[in-house]
């Protein structure tokens, strides 16, 4: 029988504290995708500023050597990956609201670090530059299983997917706002250099190899590139001081810390209810948990979430591939940020696993579509109809995987190791973007204009198509729906209904998404 306070957050009015907390939550995913997708336009800065040696520099070309360019945007996913496994797992270990606040004041510090990046001369800023991303992929690892977790917890089972997912809808304004920062800070810069004769950057870096007759000041760009950086930490300073006020959520407390009075005493302050109605009548005893970390069941639905790599990686990595092509402002406002939203709107009506099926099947035929005919349609000439299917990718990512494999982590695993988990799927995740972007930096070169070689881009694309599909198969065969069901009823399923595919084969398939508590467990 489920707690009285844990049963009043399943059942409660969708009210105030709810929007609350998803502004609280969602600023850290708008800080952490601000941080991550800046870093395509600063690679610009730095290829004009520090490495071009030959004055041929070609607008929107980046001169930096690869090795060099695998590191500086490697490290902040690999940073990201520990990150989610080190906080995630100190999530449940110590508490949602403790780590939480640990994890964005290490995005602050981090995001200031990497605009000061200590000095001028290129190694020691491409040196410090890569240390801090580090460390600032590490705060962003955290804050993933933490801000998912949390809003889980604090959501009623009802509306639960909408607010994880509106959670989520906040990387869609970070990704809008780096594009817009970025295009506002060089243009002001643009202007003042025109406007007033600075003196040039220092001698120790390769900008005096510059074109004189430069469009932009190099002096002021290198000032530029560091303050778009720093200009990420504002919007996660600003949010520490109202996450510190939350309380711990009452699953943590109640069912971790075997504390239900505390529980019950906290979601009273958020609560439209009366400690009356939420406190137990007699002390509980404290309950044994319903499998451990290293089980049957943990891996199994470890396996399912962790197996769906593409989704990130296929975003980062087309942000990045074919940022040449168009703005990607036009993308952001589009297709991504609309792809958030519908999914916020049908996520508890139809539920996470047909819009992850959707999802990739669609990607996979856009990718497709793209890749195919790209060396005799596309290349060097992005005209409406490619900018339209690309942007078709963002939408299906974003009402498709990328957010339903954000969500499902959060509402699969048992209270006392959900962020664990939540991170070690998200982890995984990033390994596949990690993979796969810095993979293709060394698959795609350029051509003499700038432009990614149409042989590259083809196989980069016809690839993401395949990967999609593979995930399409891993959706339909082991994903487990968790619509309509509180996090209790989806931790103590039994084996009878834990995946599909054995279900399938046994001849006891159960249509999940239909299907009640009550009714699976008859089954």
């Amino acid at each position: 029988m489920a707690l009285k306070v844990l049963s009043a957050l399943d059942t409660a009015k969708t009210q105030y504290y709810h929007f609350k907390a998803i502004i609280i939550a969602g600023m850290g995913l708008f800080t952490d995708a601000y941080d991550l997708f800046c870093i395509p336009p600063i690679l610009i800065l730095i290829s004009r500023i520090y490495y071009d040696e030959k004055k041929t520099t070609i607008e929107k070309t980046i001169n930096i050597p690869k090795q060099v360019m695998t590191i500086i945007i490697g490290t902040a996913l690999l940073g990201t990956v520990i990150g989610q496994l080190i906080f995630g797992r100190m999530g449940d270990l110590i508490g949602r609201r403790r780590v939480y606040g640990l994890a964005l004041m290490l995005m602050v510090m981090s995001s200031i670090g990497c605009g000061f990046s200590i000095c001028t001369s290129r190694e020691c800023v491409i040196g410090s530059l890569v240390f801090f991303r580090f460390l600032l992929g590490v705060g962003i690892g955290g804050d993933y299983p933490l801000s998912a977790t949390i809003m889980s917890e604090f959501a009623n089972k009802r509306t639960r997917g909408a607010f994880i997912a509106a959670v989520f809808s906040m990387q869609g304004f970070g990704i809008l706002a780096s594009s817009i920062v970025t295009v506002v800070v060089c243009q002001i810069f643009k202007g003042v250099s025109h406007a007033s004769n600075i003196a040039p950057a220092p001698s120790n870096a390769t900008v005096a190899l510059a074109p004189s007759n430069s469009s932009v000041d190099l002096a002021g760009a290198d000032i530029a590139w560091r303050l778009i950086l720093m200009l990420g930490s504002i919007p996660a300073a600003l949010t520490y001081y109202w996450r510190m006020l939350m309380p711990e959520t009452a699953r943590y407390t109640a069912l971790v810390e075997q504390n239900a009075l505390q529980a019950a005493k906290d979601m009273e302050k958020v609560l439209q209810v009366s400690m009356s109605q939420i406190t137990e009548e007699v002390p509980l005893e404290p309950r044994p948990p319903s499998y451990p970390l290293l089980s049957k069941n943990s891996f199994a639905t470890m396996a399912v979430i962790s197996s769906l790599v593409p989704r990130h990686g296929s975003s980062l990595i087309s942000s990045f591939t074919v940022a040449t092509s168009f703005n990607p402002k036009f993308t952001t406002i589009c297709a991504t940020i609309p792809g958030y939203y519908v999914t916020v709107c049908l996520i508890d009506r139809i539920g996470r696993v047909r819009i992850q099926f959707l999802g990739f099947f669609f990607m996979a035929i856009v990718y497709l579509a793209i890749g195919i005919p790209y060396q005799y349609h596309w290349y060097k000439e992005a005209d409406f109809w490619f900018m339209f299917l690309y942007g078709l990718t963002f939408f299906f990512a974003n009402f498709g995987p990328n957010t339903t494999t954000f969500i499902v982590p959060a509402e699969l695993f048992p209270a006392r190791f959900r962020s664990t988990c939540h991170g070690i799927s998200g982890a995984i995740g990033k390994v596949g973007a990690l993979i796969g972007t810095v993979g293709l930096l060394w698959v795609i070169d350029e051509d003499e204009d700038g432009y990614p070689k149409p042989e590259g881009m083809t196989k980069a694309l016809i690839t993401m198509g395949g990967v999609c599909f593979l995930g399409m198969a891993v959706t339909y065969f082991f994903t487990r729906e968790t619509m309509g069901r509180s996090l209790e009823e989806n931790e103590n399923e039994d084996e009878s209904s834990e995946l599909c595919f054995f279900r399938c084969l046994t001849g006891s398939c159960i249509q999940r998404t239909n299907s009640s508590p009550s009714e699976v467990a008859a089954a």
